[in-house]
């Protein structure tokens, strides 16, 4: 908005500053934190006493877990509040991959809504079906990557190499919905612990901000050598947004958590890192940057094929975050000791951007 306000005046005085992608990067981050820090309070009291008994706690987990009940869930309404007004006040409107990475954003967050709501008002841990929800989420997703591949083609590139690429065709579009799809429910499944999942977004937001911004600029691109896609900078605001939000939401969802992100802020953040990857070109990388996430979903393929065809577990209890608390780790240590690995993944990610 307030870019396409100064474009019209011609970026007279002060709103010259507004031009620069860096100068708005920070006024998301800023806006967004702030908003989410000023309506934490208010808005966690107001899920409190609508939900009454809050998130339902599985009775088969750890049992510290049990102690969570009646902690309020739905915090993402928060998270995507502060990145949609973020978004809208400091990114360039006109550009389409904004529209399509809010719209899966929002898409995946009111997926994520519906089921909250079914598991609060049925007091259950089973919300909408499986079925209904990946059939709504492929929809929304492959929509998104419809847009993204008539405006970018249909390239996947190879980190480590000299903007070498496969030519995918009409499969891309298929592959680019199937990265979104499968990255928020892999975020999903992460956020389990107190402060888990969010952080993790955070470093991997950060990490995107970057790569975002140096495809997006065609000096940064070629030193590097790495492909262009004209317009995609502008996600490195999102990124940010996303950043500022979710720091905010972590002052309240520290250890004890005061409230849950839900699915409806899990599912809406791992589908917009999706699509901002599958834009960026950068959906191999987002494999390794968010590889915590790609391992607590391995880890739940990995246990129910092997339950299903054996009658034994190879994990203790998955996602794998709840195997080392059955091993003896307290949640603290968990969490920590995850944002250690997510921290490094991302510098591994990172470096496949000079390692060519």
């Amino acid at each position: 908005m307030l870019y396409l306000l100064a474009e019209h005046l011609g970026f007279p005085g002060l709103l010259n500053l507004i031009r620069y992608l860096s100068f708005r990067t920070g006024g998301a981050i800023a806006t967004a934190l702030f908003l989410g820090l000023l309506i934490g309070p208010k808005f966690i009291g107001w899920l409190r006493v609508r939900q009454g008994k809050g998130q339902p706690i599985r009775l088969d987990g750890p049992q510290s877990h049990l102690a969570k009940r009646g902690t309020p869930t739905m915090g993402g309404l928060m998270i995507l509040t502060s990145i949609t007004v973020s978004v809208l006040v400091w990114m360039d409107l006109a550009n389409p991959y904004v529209w399509a990475c809010l719209a899966v954003t929002l898409g995946f967050g009111l997926i994520g809504f519906l089921d909250d709501y079914d598991k609060v008002r049925k007091a259950s841990t089973a919300g909408v079906s499986g079925r209904t929800r990946l059939a709504l989420e492929f929809l929304i997703a492959g929509i998104a990557a419809v847009l993204i591949t008539y405006k970018a083609g249909t390239h996947l590139y190879l980190p480590f190499t000299t903007r070498m690429y496969l030519d995918l065709g009409w499969f891309y579009p298929v592959f680019a919905a199937f990265t979104i799809v499968a990255f928020g429910n892999a975020v999903n499944l992460t956020d389990g612990l107190d402060g888990l999942a969010t952080m993790p977004v955070i470093i991997a937001s950060i990490a995107f901000m970057l790569i975002a911004y140096l495809v997006g600029n065609a000096k940064f691109a070629a030193y590097l050598g790495i492909h262009h896609v004209l317009g995609s900078g502008e996600l490195a605001i999102l990124c940010g947004a996303i950043v500022g939000a979710g720091l905010a939401f972590l002052w309240f969802n520290a250890p004890p958590a005061a409230v849950f992100m839900g699915d409806t802020g899990s599912l809406a953040l791992g589908g917009a890192l999706g699509t901002i990857a599958v834009v960026a070109r950068h959906e191999i990388v987002l494999g390794i940057i968010g590889g915590l996430f790609v391992v607590e979903a391995l880890s739940v393929i990995i246990q129910v094929f092997f339950y299903k065809r054996t009658g034994k577990r190879v994990f203790r209890m998955a996602p794998i975050h709840h195997h080392f608390e059955q091993l003896g780790w307290n949640e603290s240590k968990v969490v920590i000791r995850f944002w250690i690995v997510a921290f490094v993944l991302m510098l591994a990610g990172l470096s496949t951007l000079k390692l060519r």
